[in-house]
Protein backbone atom coordinates (compact mmCIF):
# COMPACT_ATOMS: atom_id res chain seq x y z
CA UNK A 1 0.00 0.00 0.00
CA UNK A 2 1.66 3.06 -0.98
CA UNK A 3 1.89 6.40 1.16
CA UNK A 4 -1.73 8.11 0.28
CA UNK A 5 -3.66 5.34 0.59
CA UNK A 6 -2.00 4.72 3.56
CA UNK A 7 -2.94 8.10 5.47
CA UNK A 8 -6.19 8.20 3.56
CA UNK A 9 -7.03 4.56 5.62
CA UNK A 10 -6.16 6.57 8.77
CA UNK A 11 -8.14 9.94 7.84
CA UNK A 12 -10.61 8.78 5.30
CA UNK A 13 -10.91 9.60 1.71
CA UNK A 14 -13.04 12.86 2.33
CA UNK A 15 -9.97 14.57 4.62
CA UNK A 16 -7.04 13.87 2.33
CA UNK A 17 -6.43 15.89 -1.00
CA UNK A 18 -4.20 14.74 -2.72
CA UNK A 19 -1.11 16.53 -4.30
CA UNK A 20 -2.71 20.37 -3.80
CA UNK A 21 -0.63 22.73 -6.04
CA UNK A 22 0.62 26.16 -5.09
CA UNK A 23 -2.89 27.89 -6.72
CA UNK A 24 -4.81 26.22 -3.55
CA UNK A 25 -5.39 28.81 -1.07
CA UNK A 26 -3.57 25.95 2.00
CA UNK A 27 -0.30 26.47 -0.05
CA UNK A 28 0.01 30.09 0.13
CA UNK A 29 1.13 32.53 2.68
CA UNK A 30 -1.65 35.42 2.96
CA UNK A 31 0.72 37.97 1.89
CA UNK A 32 1.92 35.93 -1.39
CA UNK A 33 5.55 35.89 0.09
CA UNK A 34 5.28 32.41 0.18
CA UNK A 35 4.00 29.55 -1.71
CA UNK A 36 4.34 25.59 -2.43
CA UNK A 37 3.16 22.49 -3.15
CA UNK A 38 2.45 19.20 -1.25
CA UNK A 39 2.29 15.52 -1.44
CA UNK A 40 -1.27 15.98 0.23
CA UNK A 41 -2.78 17.29 2.39
CA UNK A 42 -4.55 15.29 5.47
CA UNK A 43 -7.71 17.18 8.02
CA UNK A 44 -7.33 14.33 10.97
CA UNK A 45 -10.32 14.62 13.46
CA UNK A 46 -7.93 13.16 16.75
CA UNK A 47 -4.91 13.59 18.10
CA UNK A 48 -4.73 9.96 17.50
CA UNK A 49 -5.03 10.22 13.97
CA UNK A 50 -2.32 13.30 14.13
CA UNK A 51 -0.23 10.43 16.36
CA UNK A 52 -0.55 7.75 13.04
CA UNK A 53 -0.21 10.35 10.73
CA UNK A 54 3.36 11.35 12.21
CA UNK A 55 4.03 7.77 12.80
CA UNK A 56 3.82 7.01 9.34
CA UNK A 57 5.51 10.16 8.36
CA UNK A 58 8.58 9.84 10.08
CA UNK A 59 8.80 5.97 9.32
CA UNK A 60 9.33 6.86 5.50
CA UNK A 61 11.23 10.26 6.34
CA UNK A 62 8.50 12.57 4.54
CA UNK A 63 8.15 15.87 6.00
CA UNK A 64 4.60 17.46 7.88
CA UNK A 65 4.10 21.23 7.91
CA UNK A 66 1.34 21.71 10.12
CA UNK A 67 -1.14 24.24 9.72
CA UNK A 68 -3.70 26.16 11.95
CA UNK A 69 -5.90 28.99 10.45
CA UNK A 70 -3.03 29.69 7.79
CA UNK A 71 -2.84 33.29 9.00
CA UNK A 72 1.06 32.93 9.66
CA UNK A 73 2.95 36.35 8.02
CA UNK A 74 6.53 34.22 7.95
CA UNK A 75 5.70 31.35 5.82
CA UNK A 76 5.93 28.95 8.95
CA UNK A 77 2.73 26.89 7.68
CA UNK A 78 3.46 26.70 4.04
CA UNK A 79 5.52 23.62 2.57
CA UNK A 80 7.95 24.06 -0.02
CA UNK A 81 7.95 23.64 -3.67
CA UNK A 82 8.96 20.16 -3.78
CA UNK A 83 5.48 18.72 -3.54
CA UNK A 84 7.24 16.06 -1.13
CA UNK A 85 6.23 17.40 2.43
CA UNK A 86 2.58 16.99 3.97
CA UNK A 87 0.62 19.58 4.75
CA UNK A 88 -1.19 18.89 8.27
CA UNK A 89 -4.37 20.37 8.68
CA UNK A 90 -5.60 20.69 12.26
CA UNK A 91 -8.71 22.66 11.63
CA UNK A 92 -10.79 19.71 12.32
CA UNK A 93 -9.79 19.26 15.89
CA UNK A 94 -11.93 21.86 16.77
CA UNK A 95 -13.57 20.38 19.72
CA UNK A 96 -14.26 22.44 23.41
CA UNK A 97 -12.87 19.50 25.79
CA UNK A 98 -13.21 21.16 29.14
CA UNK A 99 -14.52 24.83 30.81
CA UNK A 100 -13.67 24.55 34.20
CA UNK A 101 -14.87 27.80 35.74
CA UNK A 102 -13.77 27.16 39.82
CA UNK A 103 -10.02 26.64 38.55
CA UNK A 104 -10.12 29.42 35.78
CA UNK A 105 -9.18 27.56 32.80
CA UNK A 106 -10.09 25.71 29.85
CA UNK A 107 -8.92 22.83 27.75
CA UNK A 108 -9.99 23.37 23.42
CA UNK A 109 -7.80 21.32 20.62
CA UNK A 110 -5.92 23.28 18.06
CA UNK A 111 -8.37 23.75 15.70
CA UNK A 112 -10.47 25.91 17.21
CA UNK A 113 -10.44 29.64 16.58
CA UNK A 114 -9.72 32.38 18.52
CA UNK A 115 -12.57 33.97 18.18
CA UNK A 116 -14.78 30.59 19.55
CA UNK A 117 -12.16 30.54 22.43
CA UNK A 118 -13.29 34.02 23.65
CA UNK A 119 -17.14 33.07 23.30
CA UNK A 120 -16.26 29.80 25.13
CA UNK A 121 -14.45 31.68 27.82
CA UNK A 122 -17.78 34.47 27.93
CA UNK A 123 -20.06 31.27 27.97
CA UNK A 124 -18.57 30.85 31.21
CA UNK A 125 -19.03 34.41 33.15
CA UNK A 126 -15.09 34.28 32.16
CA UNK A 127 -12.89 36.61 30.13
CA UNK A 128 -9.57 34.67 27.64
CA UNK A 129 -7.74 38.48 26.78
CA UNK A 130 -5.35 36.98 23.82
CA UNK A 131 -6.90 39.28 21.17
CA UNK A 132 -5.84 39.43 17.67
CA UNK A 133 -6.79 41.05 14.36
CA UNK A 134 -7.07 37.49 12.38
CA UNK A 135 -9.06 35.83 15.51
CA UNK A 136 -11.92 34.99 13.56
CA UNK A 137 -9.65 32.73 11.32
CA UNK A 138 -6.67 31.86 13.20
CA UNK A 139 -6.08 29.04 15.49
CA UNK A 140 -5.53 27.88 19.36
CA UNK A 141 -3.41 25.94 17.95
CA UNK A 142 -1.27 28.27 15.46
CA UNK A 143 -1.34 30.86 18.45
CA UNK A 144 0.32 28.44 20.55
CA UNK A 145 2.79 27.42 17.79
CA UNK A 146 3.98 31.22 17.01
CA UNK A 147 3.44 32.50 21.06
CA UNK A 148 1.18 34.89 19.31
CA UNK A 149 1.27 38.47 21.12
CA UNK A 150 -1.40 40.92 19.96
CA UNK A 151 -2.70 43.90 21.63
CA UNK A 152 -3.18 42.96 25.44
CA UNK A 153 0.18 41.46 26.32
CA UNK A 154 0.62 44.55 27.94
CA UNK A 155 -1.35 43.43 30.86
CA UNK A 156 -1.58 39.50 30.68
CA UNK A 157 1.34 38.55 28.55
CA UNK A 158 1.66 36.51 25.23
CA UNK A 159 -0.02 33.21 24.73
CA UNK A 160 3.27 31.06 26.28
CA UNK A 161 2.01 33.31 29.73
CA UNK A 162 -1.89 32.04 28.97
CA UNK A 163 -1.12 28.41 28.88
CA UNK A 164 -1.55 26.31 31.71
CA UNK A 165 -0.38 23.05 29.30
CA UNK A 166 -0.42 21.31 26.28
CA UNK A 167 -1.31 18.03 24.03
CA UNK A 168 1.26 17.52 21.61
CA UNK A 169 2.41 14.54 19.47
CA UNK A 170 6.13 13.97 18.65
CA UNK A 171 7.92 13.26 15.78
CA UNK A 172 7.67 9.52 16.04
CA UNK A 173 3.70 10.04 17.05
CA UNK A 174 3.88 9.50 21.00
CA UNK A 175 1.59 11.68 22.69
CA UNK A 176 3.13 14.28 25.06
CA UNK A 177 0.66 15.79 27.25
CA UNK A 178 0.95 18.23 30.24
CA UNK A 179 -2.75 19.53 29.39
CA UNK A 180 -3.63 20.62 33.32
CA UNK A 181 -5.53 23.27 35.52
CA UNK A 182 -2.42 23.33 38.42
CA UNK A 183 -1.34 26.87 38.87
CA UNK A 184 1.58 25.11 40.47
CA UNK A 185 3.34 22.24 38.92
CA UNK A 186 7.57 22.02 39.94
CA UNK A 187 7.82 18.52 38.77
CA UNK A 188 11.04 19.44 36.10
CA UNK A 189 11.83 20.62 32.93
CA UNK A 190 8.58 23.33 31.32
CA UNK A 191 7.88 21.53 28.31
CA UNK A 192 4.90 23.33 28.08
CA UNK A 193 6.50 26.18 26.97
CA UNK A 194 9.40 24.32 25.16
CA UNK A 195 6.68 23.63 22.32
CA UNK A 196 5.06 27.01 22.41
CA UNK A 197 6.78 29.01 19.82
CA UNK A 198 8.52 26.03 18.05
CA UNK A 199 6.79 26.76 15.10
CA UNK A 200 5.49 23.07 14.95
CA UNK A 201 9.34 21.82 14.97
CA UNK A 202 9.19 19.88 17.70
CA UNK A 203 6.00 18.78 18.46
CA UNK A 204 2.24 19.19 16.76
CA UNK A 205 0.13 20.89 18.96
CA UNK A 206 -3.51 19.39 19.55
CA UNK A 207 -5.02 20.75 22.20
CA UNK A 208 -3.85 23.40 25.11
CA UNK A 209 -5.06 24.08 29.13
CA UNK A 210 -5.91 27.91 29.02
CA UNK A 211 -5.87 30.43 32.11
CA UNK A 212 -9.15 32.52 32.34
CA UNK A 213 -9.81 35.55 34.23
CA UNK A 214 -13.11 37.22 35.44
CA UNK A 215 -15.01 38.56 33.43
CA UNK A 216 -14.29 43.10 32.92
CA UNK A 217 -17.75 44.75 33.72
CA UNK A 218 -16.37 47.90 31.94
CA UNK A 219 -14.32 48.85 29.26
CA UNK A 220 -13.96 52.20 27.56
CA UNK A 221 -11.39 52.98 25.23
CA UNK A 222 -10.05 56.71 24.34
CA UNK A 223 -8.24 57.85 21.34
CA UNK A 224 -5.34 60.37 22.06
CA UNK A 225 -3.70 63.04 19.67
CA UNK A 226 -0.03 63.44 20.23
CA UNK A 227 2.81 65.32 18.99
CA UNK A 228 5.62 62.72 18.90
CA UNK A 229 6.16 59.11 19.71
CA UNK A 230 7.79 60.50 22.64
CA UNK A 231 4.66 61.75 23.75
CA UNK A 232 3.17 58.85 23.76
CA UNK A 233 5.93 56.93 25.68
CA UNK A 234 5.59 59.67 28.81
CA UNK A 235 1.76 59.24 28.19
CA UNK A 236 1.83 54.94 28.85
CA UNK A 237 3.70 55.81 31.94
CA UNK A 238 1.69 58.59 33.32
CA UNK A 239 -1.66 55.83 32.04
CA UNK A 240 0.55 53.05 34.42
CA UNK A 241 1.32 55.49 37.21
CA UNK A 242 -2.52 56.76 37.46
CA UNK A 243 -4.67 53.64 36.36
CA UNK A 244 -2.19 50.63 35.82
CA UNK A 245 -4.04 47.98 37.23
CA UNK A 246 -7.13 48.69 34.49
CA UNK A 247 -4.67 49.25 31.64
CA UNK A 248 -5.42 46.59 28.74
CA UNK A 249 -4.05 48.13 25.86
CA UNK A 250 -2.07 50.89 24.97
CA UNK A 251 -1.72 51.01 20.82
CA UNK A 252 0.32 53.87 18.94
CA UNK A 253 -0.57 54.95 14.86
CA UNK A 254 1.33 57.64 12.81
CA UNK A 255 -1.24 60.17 10.71
CA UNK A 256 -0.12 58.40 7.71
CA UNK A 257 -1.73 55.01 8.79
CA UNK A 258 -4.61 57.03 10.00
CA UNK A 259 -4.92 58.41 6.14
CA UNK A 260 -4.67 55.17 4.37
CA UNK A 261 -7.83 53.40 6.53
CA UNK A 262 -9.91 56.38 6.37
CA UNK A 263 -9.12 56.22 2.50
CA UNK A 264 -9.16 52.49 2.07
CA UNK A 265 -11.95 51.09 4.83
CA UNK A 266 -14.78 52.89 3.92
CA UNK A 267 -16.70 53.64 6.90
CA UNK A 268 -13.91 54.25 8.79
CA UNK A 269 -14.22 57.53 10.72
CA UNK A 270 -11.75 60.56 11.90
CA UNK A 271 -12.58 60.78 15.83
CA UNK A 272 -11.58 64.43 15.42
CA UNK A 273 -12.06 67.26 13.54
CA UNK A 274 -8.59 68.13 12.37
CA UNK A 275 -5.34 65.83 11.79
CA UNK A 276 -2.56 65.28 13.96
CA UNK A 277 0.66 63.86 13.58
CA UNK A 278 0.65 61.01 15.79
CA UNK A 279 -1.99 59.10 17.96
CA UNK A 280 -2.65 56.53 20.64
CA UNK A 281 -5.37 54.10 20.89
CA UNK A 282 -5.65 53.41 24.84
CA UNK A 283 -8.13 50.87 26.14
CA UNK A 284 -8.81 50.57 30.31
CA UNK A 285 -11.28 47.37 32.24
CA UNK A 286 -12.32 47.16 35.07
CA UNK A 287 -14.70 45.42 37.46
CA UNK A 288 -16.30 49.03 38.84
CA UNK A 289 -18.75 50.87 37.58
CA UNK A 290 -18.20 52.21 34.00
CA UNK A 291 -18.97 55.83 34.59
CA UNK A 292 -16.40 55.58 37.28
CA UNK A 293 -13.68 54.46 34.86
CA UNK A 294 -14.96 57.29 32.24
CA UNK A 295 -14.55 59.69 35.43
CA UNK A 296 -11.03 58.36 36.21
CA UNK A 297 -9.91 58.28 32.48
CA UNK A 298 -11.44 62.10 31.87
CA UNK A 299 -9.01 63.12 34.88
CA UNK A 300 -5.73 61.14 33.33
CA UNK A 301 -6.77 63.02 30.00
CA UNK A 302 -7.27 66.51 31.98
CA UNK A 303 -3.54 65.59 33.18
CA UNK A 304 -1.99 64.37 29.98
CA UNK A 305 -3.53 67.93 28.51
CA UNK A 306 -1.87 69.91 30.98
CA UNK A 307 1.66 68.21 30.94
CA UNK A 308 1.82 68.97 26.95
CA UNK A 309 1.02 65.20 26.06
CA UNK A 310 -2.26 65.03 24.82
CA UNK A 311 -3.13 67.74 22.14
CA UNK A 312 -6.97 66.32 22.11
CA UNK A 313 -8.85 63.05 23.39
CA UNK A 314 -12.10 61.27 22.86
CA UNK A 315 -13.67 58.61 25.08
CA UNK A 316 -16.01 55.96 22.84
CA UNK A 317 -19.58 56.61 24.44
CA UNK A 318 -20.63 53.34 22.81
CA UNK A 319 -19.62 50.32 21.68
CA UNK A 320 -20.30 51.30 17.78
CA UNK A 321 -17.68 53.94 18.43
CA UNK A 322 -15.04 51.72 20.51
CA UNK A 323 -15.43 49.90 17.44
CA UNK A 324 -14.72 52.42 14.99
CA UNK A 325 -11.36 53.56 17.00
CA UNK A 326 -10.43 49.49 16.80
CA UNK A 327 -11.23 49.69 13.48
CA UNK A 328 -8.53 52.58 12.49
CA UNK A 329 -6.19 50.24 14.08
CA UNK A 330 -6.77 46.45 13.37
CA UNK A 331 -7.51 47.77 9.31
CA UNK A 332 -3.79 49.62 9.47
CA UNK A 333 -2.01 46.56 7.93
CA UNK A 334 -4.30 45.29 5.33
CA UNK A 335 -5.15 48.43 3.61
CA UNK A 336 -1.36 48.76 3.12
CA UNK A 337 -1.39 46.95 -0.15
CA UNK A 338 -3.92 49.76 -1.47
CA UNK A 339 -1.26 51.87 -1.64
CA UNK A 340 1.33 49.46 -3.57
CA UNK A 341 4.40 47.31 -2.42
CA UNK A 342 5.33 47.08 1.40
CA UNK A 343 7.88 45.57 3.43
CA UNK A 344 7.03 44.75 6.74
CA UNK A 345 8.66 44.31 10.14
CA UNK A 346 7.64 42.99 13.40
CA UNK A 347 10.25 44.17 15.84
CA UNK A 348 9.81 44.75 19.67
CA UNK A 349 12.65 47.33 21.31
CA UNK A 350 13.10 48.18 24.71
CA UNK A 351 10.20 51.21 25.75
CA UNK A 352 12.89 53.57 26.11
CA UNK A 353 14.28 52.82 22.13
CA UNK A 354 10.97 53.09 20.88
CA UNK A 355 10.87 56.85 19.91
CA UNK A 356 14.74 56.69 18.63
CA UNK A 357 14.18 53.70 17.00
CA UNK A 358 11.08 55.21 14.65
CA UNK A 359 13.43 58.54 14.27
CA UNK A 360 16.39 56.88 12.86
CA UNK A 361 14.78 53.85 10.90
CA UNK A 362 12.68 56.85 8.88
CA UNK A 363 16.24 58.43 8.39
CA UNK A 364 17.88 55.64 7.10
CA UNK A 365 15.26 54.25 4.90
CA UNK A 366 14.62 57.58 2.91
CA UNK A 367 18.79 57.47 2.33
CA UNK A 368 18.05 54.07 0.96
CA UNK A 369 14.62 54.59 -1.06
CA UNK A 370 13.87 58.53 -1.14
CA UNK A 371 10.00 58.57 -0.79
CA UNK A 372 9.66 55.75 0.61
CA UNK A 373 6.43 56.28 3.48
CA UNK A 374 7.47 54.74 7.14
CA UNK A 375 3.96 53.59 8.46
CA UNK A 376 5.15 52.38 12.07
CA UNK A 377 1.91 51.64 14.44
CA UNK A 378 1.78 49.06 16.91
CA UNK A 379 1.67 47.86 20.45
CA UNK A 380 3.83 50.05 22.01
CA UNK A 381 2.84 49.31 25.27
CA UNK A 382 5.29 45.86 25.28
CA UNK A 383 7.47 47.57 22.83
CA UNK A 384 6.19 46.12 20.04
CA UNK A 385 6.26 47.85 16.58
CA UNK A 386 4.98 46.74 13.49
CA UNK A 387 7.87 49.00 11.33
CA UNK A 388 6.07 48.72 7.84
CA UNK A 389 7.24 51.11 4.89
CA UNK A 390 4.77 51.70 1.62
CA UNK A 391 6.79 52.32 -1.78
CA UNK A 392 7.04 55.84 -2.83
CA UNK A 393 4.30 56.90 -4.76
CA UNK A 394 5.83 57.15 -8.09
CA UNK A 395 7.71 54.33 -8.27
CA UNK A 396 6.93 51.05 -9.51
CA UNK A 397 6.07 48.22 -7.31
CA UNK A 398 8.29 45.73 -8.45
CA UNK A 399 11.26 47.82 -8.42
CA UNK A 400 10.42 48.92 -4.72
CA UNK A 401 10.18 45.16 -3.55
CA UNK A 402 13.41 44.57 -5.03
CA UNK A 403 15.25 46.85 -2.38
CA UNK A 404 13.55 44.67 0.19
CA UNK A 405 17.09 43.34 1.61
CA UNK A 406 18.67 46.40 1.74
CA UNK A 407 15.88 48.21 3.70
CA UNK A 408 15.52 44.86 5.57
CA UNK A 409 19.36 45.14 6.85
CA UNK A 410 19.26 48.88 7.75
CA UNK A 411 15.64 48.36 9.66
CA UNK A 412 16.92 45.17 11.55
CA UNK A 413 20.61 46.37 11.92
CA UNK A 414 19.13 49.34 14.04
CA UNK A 415 16.96 47.14 16.01
CA UNK A 416 19.87 44.90 17.23
CA UNK A 417 21.93 47.47 17.61
CA UNK A 418 18.79 49.23 20.31
CA UNK A 419 19.23 45.85 21.53
CA UNK A 420 15.58 44.67 20.35
CA UNK A 421 14.32 41.75 18.95
CA UNK A 422 13.95 41.06 15.03
CA UNK A 423 10.65 39.01 15.28
CA UNK A 424 8.10 40.34 18.52
CA UNK A 425 4.98 38.18 17.51
CA UNK A 426 5.24 37.07 14.09
CA UNK A 427 7.67 34.24 14.61
CA UNK A 428 10.65 32.82 12.45
CA UNK A 429 9.13 30.47 9.80
CA UNK A 430 11.08 31.11 6.45
CA UNK A 431 11.51 34.90 6.36
CA UNK A 432 13.75 35.26 8.97
CA UNK A 433 15.74 31.78 9.38
CA UNK A 434 18.94 34.02 7.97
CA UNK A 435 18.68 36.67 9.96
CA UNK A 436 18.04 34.30 13.07
CA UNK A 437 21.68 32.97 12.37
CA UNK A 438 23.29 36.26 12.40
CA UNK A 439 21.75 37.81 15.35
CA UNK A 440 20.84 34.77 17.98
CA UNK A 441 23.08 34.07 20.71
CA UNK A 442 25.64 31.02 18.81
CA UNK A 443 25.50 29.18 22.35
CA UNK A 444 21.48 29.56 22.37
CA UNK A 445 20.96 28.38 18.62
CA UNK A 446 23.50 25.33 19.61
CA UNK A 447 21.00 24.66 22.31
CA UNK A 448 18.02 25.00 20.16
CA UNK A 449 19.31 22.78 17.50
CA UNK A 450 20.32 19.88 20.25
CA UNK A 451 16.67 19.90 20.99
CA UNK A 452 15.52 19.54 17.85
CA UNK A 453 18.12 16.67 16.96
CA UNK A 454 16.77 15.26 20.40
CA UNK A 455 12.87 15.30 19.92
CA UNK A 456 12.94 15.30 15.90
CA UNK A 457 16.23 13.44 15.05
CA UNK A 458 15.06 12.57 11.36
CA UNK A 459 13.68 16.43 10.78
CA UNK A 460 10.36 15.41 9.45
CA UNK A 461 8.31 18.13 11.25
CA UNK A 462 8.01 22.14 9.44
CA UNK A 463 11.52 21.27 7.50
CA UNK A 464 13.26 24.53 6.53
CA UNK A 465 11.24 26.50 9.25
CA UNK A 466 12.93 28.02 12.58
CA UNK A 467 16.51 26.40 11.95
Amino acid sequence: MDLLARLAAIVGKENLLARPDSSDALMQEPRGDFSGCALAAVFPKTVFEVAKILALCNEHGVGVVPQGGNTGLVGGQTPDASGEQLLLSLKKLDRIREIDPDSDAMTLEAGVTLARAQEAALSADRYFPLSLASEGSCTIGGNLATNAGGVHVLSFGSTRDLTLGVEAVLADGRVLSTLSTLRKNNTGYDLTRLMIGSEGTLGVITAATLKLFPLRRARVATFVALAEPQAALRLLALCKSRLGAALEAFEILPRIGVDFVLKHAKPARDPFSRAYPWYALVEFATQEDEEALKGKIIDLLEEATNLGLALDASIADSLAQRAEFWRLREAMSEVQQREGGSIKHDVSLPLKAVPAFIEEAARRVEALVPGARPVPFGHLGDGNIHYNISQPVEMEKRAFLARRPEVNAAVHGLVVSLKGSISAEHGIGQAKRALLRETKDPTALAAMRAIKAALDPKGVLNPGKLL
